[in-house]
């Protein structure tokens, strides 16, 4: 007798995505989920792919690697072949070879250290991908930028010792220090701890003028409250994680002219307008992540059509064939390593609760 239930019909394809859907980052979760289940949603509204409507899988990986390990496995004991995650490198970076034992295709639409495709290019795995911009990048675009605008200023450079946090960070340090801008204190932080007043202190003592964070936004919001309560205030700088309206219910007024750093607001390119109204009628804000989360779902079925095939070794080198893909975050064209070519950035700053670009 054969059993019925869990098994995908024929019919149907199946993508996980995989985040921190619970957890301080569940905003980011959110942002993949949202993102994933529209374009799904609309692929399917155009007859799907090559036939088949999408279904999704959603895995809650609470951007904890060991977490992120155990739902690798699971996913492919689920017999899924196509991931779009994860968030968090730390993360991302060791379920990325679970797949890649397993012959599966992961794209991030999210973590930005380098090792993740870097790591997988010397191992020879091809399969594992990412439609996001990676810290290096983002390091040549912002380091620059910050020994020029506060050249002769404190410059502090700061890090919650996370693969995201750090690296990025690194990346900042490296070429802010090559553009002639020395850092007055390198510093790291324990992520999730309630009180940073000593470090508060400490960057009071050094008459810190700007603070570079490579971290998440629940830590940048509580050590701006707690200088703002002793009467201090910097610039923080920040990379891609802030762009959440939780970053403001952390750090209300405090939050006033943080900057950060943000692939070129995907929302305001004409290829997501559709898709944007779409998010924003079901009452859900498209940003952060969610369009990159969008990216990836349509990129698997673009990969699948362009290789005529589900195996997700033939896509990963559909994909890779130099030709772009259409999406909502404009056109992709991957390279050997699987990362995405020719990145361009925003610096956005938080201003009364909301963000926006600025003009360097």
């Amino acid at each position: 007798m054969m059993a019925w239930g869990q098994a995908a019909r024929a019919d149907d394809i199946t993508f996980a995505v995989a985040g921190p859907m619970t957890g301080q980052l569940a905003t980011i979760g959110d942002q993949f989920k949202q993102g994933a289940q529209a374009a799904a949603d609309a692929i399917n509204a155009k007859g799907g792919v090559m036939g088949k409507q999408v279904k999704l899988d959603i895995e809650d990986d609470q951007c904890d690697p060991k977490q992120a390990v155990s739902i690798a496995n699971r996913i492919l004991g689920n017999g899924v072949m196509f991931i779009d995650g994860h968030a968090c490198s730390g993360s991302s970076i060791p379920a990325s070879a679970v797949y890649a034992e397993g012959g599966a295709l992961m794209m991030s639409p999210a973590s930005s250290n380098p090792v993740m495709t870097d790591d997988a290019a010397a191992k020879g795995w091809t399969t594992i991908m990412r439609l996001y911009t990676r810290d290096d990048q983002q390091g040549a675009f912002i380091g620059p930028w910050i020994a020029k605008k506060y050249a002769g200023k404190n410059v502090v450079i700061l890090d919650d010792k996370s693969a995201y946090g750090q690296g990025v960070a690194d990346a900042v340090r490296k070429t802010m220090n090559e553009n002639g801008l020395k850092e007055v204190l390198n510093e790291s932080i324990n992520a999730g701890e309630k009180d940073y007043s000593a470090l508060v202190t400490k960057l009071k003592e050094m008459k810190a003028d700007v603070v570079y964070f490579g971290g998440y936004h629940p830590e940048a919001g509580l050590i701006l409250r707690q200088a703002a309560e002793q009467g201090f205030k910097f610039q923080l700088i920040m990379p891609d994680s802030i762009a959440s309206p939780e970053f403001w219910q952390v750090a209300g007024p405090a939050g006033e002219g943080t900057m950060f750093v943000f692939p070129s607001d995907p929302q305001a390119k004409p290829e997501a307008k559709e898709a944007v109204e779409k998010i924003k009628a079901g009452g859900f804000q498209p940003e952060g992540f969610t369009l990159f989360s969008y990216a990836v779902i349509q990129a698997f079925a673009q990969g699948i059509e362009r290789a005529n095939s589900e195996d997700p070794a033939k896509v990963a080198e559909a994909l890779k064939n130099g030709e772009p893909i259409h999406t909502v975050v404009g056109d992709v064209v991957f390279d050997e390593k699987g990362d995405m070519k020719n990145a361009s950035y925003d610096i956005n700053q938080w201003h009364d609760g909301k963000y926006a670009p600025i003009q360097p």
